[in-house]
């Protein structure tokens, strides 16, 4: 059985939890989600619930912030690596499909 812990994505913790373990301020928390940054799912109440994904994503943005970059510009970051993946993701399976394809194509001809 798999529980809601084991999914990286399923948003469980709430701001203050987020803010003490990555010892930011919560108003640091809600510019990141106005700038679109990083979004947490929102509760049936409204309340931001943040999933351990995002929560790894949050201490990159931190960690960015330490470098001197601005949220817009690590806003672009995250939108080129979203970008990335899914070039990366529609090369596989045209790759995959050209394969299938190719073995296809060199089959004799059972006549």
């Amino acid at each position: 059985m798999k529980l809601p812990m084991d999914d990286e994505y399923a948003a469980l913790f709430t701001v203050g939890q987020v803010a003490d373990m990555l010892q930011v301020q919560h108003a640091f928390l809600r510019r990141i989600d106005a700038q679109q940054v990083v979004s947490p799912q929102r509760s049936n109440g409204g309340q931001r619930r943040y999933s351990r994904a995002e929560i790894g994503r949050i201490q990159e943005v931190v960690t960015m912030m330490d470098q001197g970059m601005s949220l817009p510009a690590i806003r672009r970051i995250f939108e080129l690596q979203h970008e990335l993946q899914e070039i990366t993701r529609e090369r596989d399976e045209l790759a995959r499909r050209l394969a299938d394809h190719n073995r296809t194509a060199q089959r004799p001809d059972p006549t």
